[in-house]
């Protein structure tokens, strides 16, 4: 059993719910034999609306609690350009939707039961609020113009 999460990390936690409800879509279109480029568009709007600039937030507000040359920080780092690299991919876009699938379930799961622990141990009280501040709380307005997984 891992430790309660901290509710100033709640938000990016939800934020992950999102990102492995895609990691689903995905996986749905294709068995369902969705065309490629209706997934690609919903996961572009995805990418841009919501992966963006959760990467961010982690990035200016999360990581540096433990600091850049922290392997657990080097590790998300690493993680992140590889899944930025797999968004932007508009030469084998099929090969980079499916590993978008696989990498980004990894990711989260990789924040989720180590990293998040990790910072939410070694964060103080400053910390904790500065990393909630400046995540704005709003419900997931989903993309439901082409509800191809479904």
């Amino acid at each position: 059993m891992g430790i309660k999460r901290h509710h100033s990390l709640q938000e990016y936690s939800k934020d992950h719910y999102q990102a492995l409800s895609l990691c689903l879509k995905i996986q749905k279109g294709f068995s369902k034999g969705v065309a490629t480029e209706r997934i690609k568009k919903y996961v572009d709007w995805f990418y841009n609306t919501h992966i963006l600039e959760h990467f961010q937030l982690e990035e200016k507000y999360v990581f540096p609690i433990l600091g850049s040359n922290h392997e657990l920080i080097i590790k998300a780092l690493d993680q992140h350009k590889l899944l930025l690299n797999l968004f932007t991919d508009t030469y084998n876009i099929e090969n980079s939707l499916k590993e978008i699938q696989v990498q980004l379930k990894s990711h989260v799961r990789f924040e989720e039961r180590i990293l998040f622990n990790e910072i939410q141990s070694k964060a103080n009280k400053e910390e904790l609020e500065m990393i909630e501040k400046f995540h704005r709380v709003e419900k997931f307005q989903d993309n439901l113009s082409d509800v191809f997984w479904k």
